[in-house]
């Protein structure tokens, strides 16, 4: 029987913190979860945004919603958010790193990095550090990757993309990145002793704004055409968000796996764990990524 849903154990007594919660795939992983009963932090860019997010969500919710201002493009932002969360509640079992940007122009972050690199990988990388200590004794953290992934390079020599830019090679990169961290932090938590999870998840190819925003920014019509002609292959974002409500969830969900949709091509279909990408596996990447990536969020926050 396919994974849905209706297999999400109750989750009453339980605190989900999900970036990006506002819409697409964090607007559905935060909908499943409250309607579980979880008490639900809305992080988002704005206060706006996540504020609407809770009116949107909150005549199904059995779980409280908590709107959180939390702007992944500005460490600064991430480090009061996670200061926030700290104070008010103390705790968390879940934190769902979903937030993300999509092949835009070069565009830089409130501390002068590549906007994806920013987004997708050292904002949420800020934010797990800072939350980590709430998620013990045996919480998890589900890191939202993508497809693309499989086709990443961490480009060591030029990560802010400053001698040459390409949007999408930037955004695999990003998501490779997610996986890394995904794999390191699950060992570095094995070598302490933590029963925390670590999980890597990724939607398919699933309809959300990141699609028509992209294509919005970069002004491409043969993106457009070509995400027209792909549309049957596209699935909701409610079953793009299965994967990671599986990792986030379920009682077999394993840390080092990736859940992605298992139909053909992990493009579509109910979640399964799907082949890791072998770049993500080499141990030296991964440490070096670590060490940069500790680096610059030091230097950003002057710690």
């Amino acid at each position: 029987m396919p994974w849905t849903c209706a297999d999400i154990p109750d989750q009453r007594g339980r605190t989900a913190l999900i970036t990006g919660a506002n819409s697409g795939l964090g607007l559905e992983t935060a909908r499943a979860l409250a309607q579980r009963g979880a008490r639900v932090v809305l992080a988002c860019r704005s206060l706006e945004r996540a504020e609407q997010a809770r009116a949107e969500l909150q005549a199904d919710a059995c779980g409280e919603l908590i709107p959180l201002e939390l702007d992944l493009a500005d460490l600064q932002s991430v480090q009061r958010g996670a200061h926030q969360v700290a104070d008010q509640l103390g705790r968390l079992d879940l934190l769902i790193n979903n937030a993300g940007v999509m092949a835009p122009p070069r565009q830089l972050s409130a501390q002068g990095h590549e906007l994806q690199f920013a987004v997708n990988h050292l904002g949420h990388f800020a934010l797990t550090q800072q939350l980590l200590p709430l998620l013990e004794p045996e919480g998890r953290v589900v890191h939202v990757s993508s497809g693309a992934a499989y086709f990443g390079r961490i480009a060591f020599d030029d990560l802010q993309g400053e001698r040459r830019y390409d949007a999408w090679a930037a955004y695999a990169q990003s998501k490779l990145a997610n996986l890394i961290t995904a794999l390191e932090l699950q060992e570095r938590l094995e070598v302490t002793g933590s029963s925390v999870r670590s999980i890597a998840a990724h939607p398919g190819l699933a309809r959300t704004n990141l699609q028509p925003t992209s294509v919005a920014a970069r002004g491409s019509r043969l993106e457009a055409l070509a995400y027209r002609l792909m549309d049957p292959l596209f699935q909701s974002a409610a079953m793009g968000a299965l994967p990671q409500l599986y990792a986030a969830t379920a009682a077999d969900a394993q840390p080092n796996a990736f859940y992605g949709p298992g139909g053909p091509g992990n493009l579509k279909g109910y979640p399964k764990a799907c082949r890791m990408a072998p770049a993500a596996r080499d141990a030296a990447t991964r440490q070096r990524l670590w060490r940069v990536s500790e680096e610059l969020v030091g230097n950003a926050l002057g710690s």
